[in-house]
């Protein structure tokens, strides 16, 4: 998986949207155990969520079926 796309597909998780198209929850997760620079993006995106949201926001995304 390309960066690019898993980082859009963290983004609409933290977003609490769909996943894009061709992009299953299980291939974000192996993407990201793989990828020491998309793990700290996401790292960095949800902290930036938390405080935007006032620290509404879950510290990790829900895991999702698919």
């Amino acid at each position: 998986m390309l960066c690019s796309r898993a980082r859009t597909a963290i983004s609409a998780e933290l977003d609490g949207e769909a996943l894009p198209p061709g992009v299953s929850a299980g291939r974000l997760r192996t993407h990201l155990a793989e990828c020491a620079s998309c793990r700290a993006w996401q790292a960095r995106a949800a902290a930036l969520d938390r405080e935007l949201t006032g620290g509404n926001a879950p510290a990790e995304p829900a895991e999702r079926a698919g």
